[in-house]
């Protein structure tokens, strides 16, 4: 089969990464998670005391961004992100940086940024690319559009599980309404926001299995293209 671009989009913790994950091993495919570099972004603006719960400084914002570096690595069979040559991929997982990162997310000049390094990473094709505007605004001629969802109650419950392992503290109230807050920046950003393009597949995942989701797709691939 001819290598294409898959663009999966969807809300927050709907289980995208992990089946984009999942699908680029399958198929043999390069996996980059662009919700992680808005992440990296707001790690960054952090550490530069950019941005915290009361203020945001954007345009501060979008001239860090123009010096940070954005690599992909497989390790362990998993996609890391580096910054600027190092490893974050768990530092940008912290509750803080979920807290914070709609914010960045929706500054004109960083997606503008970034949308550009993304192009880039997709030129050769053979990837599996997850976010929420590839299929509308990255890779709107992607060959394959994916758009993946659940019930808000059971994205709570995985992300809670996720967190709490290395978060006593954390409560799944608290991660509800994070879920919230996200799904509504999100979805009514003026600057691309998250919506599910006329072509793409929709998956609800909220019973279903990583391999029954997997298998449904290979079938479409098989059949499609």
């Amino acid at each position: 089969m001819k290598k294409i671009i898959i663009a999966i989009d969807g809300d927050s913790s709907s289980g995208k990464s992990t089946l984009a994950k999942a699908l680029a091993k399958e198929i043999s495919y390069k996996h980059i998670n662009t919700g992680s570099m808005y992440r990296a972004v707001t790690f960054a603006a952090l550490k530069e005391g950019l941005i915290s719960v009361n203020k945001i400084n954007p345009k501060k914002i979008i001239e860090l961004t123009e010096k940070l570096n954005f690599d992909f690595k497989l390790i362990n069979n998993h996609s890391n992100l580096f910054l600027n040559g190092v490893n974050i991929e768990k530092e940008i997982r912290l509750n803080q940086i979920s807290d914070l990162v709609s914010q960045v997310s929706t500054i004109f000049g960083v997606r503008k940024k970034i949308v550009e390094i993304q192009r880039q990473m997709g030129l050769d094709k053979g990837v599996v690319m997850e976010g929420r505007d590839i299929g509308s605004v990255v890779f709107p001629c992607a060959e394959l559009k994916l758009f993946i969802t659940a019930d808000i109650s059971i994205r709570a419950d995985r992300r809670y599980n996720e967190l709490k392992i290395n978060n006593q503290s954390i409560t799944r109230k608290a991660v509800l309404e994070n879920l919230q807050k996200r799904d509504f920046i999100d979805r009514n950003r003026k600057h691309s926001p998250l919506i599910k393009v006329k072509d793409a597949i929709l998956i609800d995942n909220s019973k279903l299995t990583i391999d029954d989701q997997i298998l449904f797709i290979i079938n479409y691939l098989k059949k499609n293209l």
